[in-house]
C-alpha cells in the first residue's frame, strides 16, 4: 500500500465529523454477514486488521478511521487482494457506534480493540480522546456476551483511562489480575506497538470481557 500523507491529529469534535455513519447493509459488504465479527477503533492505515483477516477468514473484521484518506486507501487493498471478509469505514467512533452496531445481526459482534488512540495529552483536550463513557455504554449494549474489548497503548495516563473506563461499567469484567497483561493475546501486532517494543519501551494493554449483567 503506498503511503498517502494525512493529518497526524484530527479532531472528533469538528464540525465536519458530527455527521454519524449510516447504517451499513453488511450482507453487501461480507459474503457471511452472520460470522463473527472484530471490530477496530482507530484502524489508522489498516495494517492490522488487514493481516487478522487474511489470517482468520472465518472471522469479519471491521474498521473505523476518521482519517477519510486512510480508509479510501485501506478499501482499495481489500479490493486487490479480493477479501471478502473485511471493511473500513470513515465515520468519527464517538458519535457513529450507535447507528452501526444497532443494524449488526445479533450476537454478531465479538471482539472490539482500541489500540495506541490519540492521546491528546492536554487536559482541555480530554473529550477529543476516544475511550469516553458513552463509547463504553454502547459497546456493552452490542457486545456479546463473552466477547471481549482489548485495549493498547504506550502512554500511560491513556492507557489508564480507557481501562478505568471499561472497568467502571458493570458489564464489564478485566481479566487477569495484574495491572497490565504482560503479552498481546493477538496473534497480530500493530505497527506501532512493534515500533514501541523494539526501542525497549513499555506497552500498558488490558483486556475486558463482555459478562452478563444480573
Amino acid at each position: 500500500m503506498p503511503l498517502i500523507r494525512v493529518r497526524q491529529h484530527v479532531n472528533p469534535l469538528a464540525k465536519k465529523y458530527q455527521t454519524p455513519a449510516n447504517p451499513l447493509e453488511w450482507e453487501k459488504i461480507y459474503t457471511q454477514p452472520q460470522q463473527q465479527l472484530h471490530l477496530d477503533i482507530g484502524s489508522a492505515r489498516g495494517k492490522f486488521i488487514l493481516q487478522m483477516a487474511q489470517l482468520a477468514p472465518n472471522w469479519n473484521f471491521l474498521g473505523l478511521e476518521i482519517r477519510e484518506p486512510l480508509v479510501v486507501e485501506a478499501n482499495r487493498l481489500v479490493l486487490e487482494l479480493g477479501l471478502t471478509n473485511l471493511h473500513y469505514l470513515f465515520c468519527n467512533a464517538n458519535n457513529s457506534l450507535e447507528p452501526l452496531l444497532s443494524s449488526l445481526p445479533l450476537g454478531v459482534l465479538q471482539r472490539v480493540t482500541i489500540q495506541f488512540p490519540d492521546p491528546w495529552f492536554k487536559n482541555r483536550h480530554a473529550k477529543r480522546r476516544v475511550v469516553q463513557p458513552e463509547l463504553v455504554k454502547e459497546l456493552a449494549n452490542y457486545l456479546s456476551i463473552g466477547g471481549v474489548v482489548f485495549l493498547q497503548s504506550d502512554i500511560k495516563f491513556v492507557a489508564e483511562e480507557m481501562r478505568d473506563r471499561f472497568a467502571e461499567h458493570p458489564a464489564f469484567e478485566k481479566v487477569g489480575t495484574e495491572t497490565w497483561l504482560a503479552e498481546n493475546p493477538l496473534p497480530i501486532p500493530t505497527e506501532r506497538e512493534t515500533g514501541v517494543l523494539s526501542r525497549g519501551e513499555p506497552v500498558y494493554r488490558a483486556l475486558f470481557t463482555r459478562r452478563p449483567l444480573a
